[in-house]
Parts: C-alpha cells; sequence; structure tokens
C-alpha cells in the first residue's frame, strides 16, 4: 500500500466532514477545528457520513497528501460522533483502513475532553 510510514502519529476526527473536501480544505479544518498543526507531520483521518468512505491527509516534507478509500461492501467501524479527536497507533489505522472489526479497540477509546489532540495512544 502506498500511504503514511508505519511509525506516523494518527489522529482521527470523530465528527463526519464534508466529502467533497479537499486537502487544503481539511487541513484548514485540522487547524480550526481541531487545533492541530496540518503541517506537522501528523495523519489526520476523515469520514464521510456514510461510514464507507474515509480521507487521511498529512504533511510529507514537500507537500498535503490526500488518501481516500470507499470500500465495496460494509464500512469502516468508527467511534460514535463526538467533538474533538482521537489518536491510533498504526496498527489501529492499517486495520482501520482494511476495515476490519476494530471496533473493540475504538470504543474503548476516549477522545480528548478538548479539541486537541490527545498525546496518550489507546491500546486493545
Amino acid at each position: 500500500m502506498i500511504g503514511p510510514g508505519s511509525g506516523a502519529r494518527v489522529m482521527v476526527a470523530t465528527r463526519p466532514v464534508d466529502f467533497r473536501k479537499g486537502p487544503d480544505a481539511l487541513a484548514a479544518l485540522v487547524g480550526a477545528e481541531y487545533g492541530g498543526d496540518p503541517f506537522s507531520g501528523v495523519i489526520y483521518v476523515f469520514r464521510a457520513k456514510r461510514a464507507d468512505r474515509i480521507k487521511l491527509v498529512w504533511w510529507d516534507g514537500t507537500g498535503l497528501c490526500l488518501m481516500a478509500k470507499k470500500l465495496e461492501q460494509g464500512g469502516f467501524k468508527w467511534p460514535g460522533i463526538q467533538d474533538g479527536v482521537m489518536r491510533l497507533t498504526a496498527a489501529q489505522l492499517g486495520a482501520l483502513l482494511e476495515g476490519l472489526d476494530g471496533a473493540g479497540c475504538m470504543a474503548d477509546a476516549s477522545p480528548s475532553p478538548r479539541k486537541l489532540p490527545v498525546d496518550g495512544a489507546f491500546s486493545c
């Protein structure tokens, strides 16, 4: 798979976004809504209203990268819709991208009470 490296920090926005947004608009959303820095190398994961589509945005040092995935069947396992972001490990991101049932992992996670990225990752 072409995409972010295995050691990357991953933040998940739990509230759905308008999927017509491109990388620049999503990067602006990271700064405005979540208080994050879209140019820090952190991967931000967004979902559509339908759980079958996700977008990842990150800065790779040369430009903004956008990765989109739409499942042909089923949907991505996603935490309940709340304000804020939550952190994933690289393994959890891999499971999410594969459409695996990581709901148990993500259900145990608690989003940041602030609209800022949390420092501690959760584990399964």
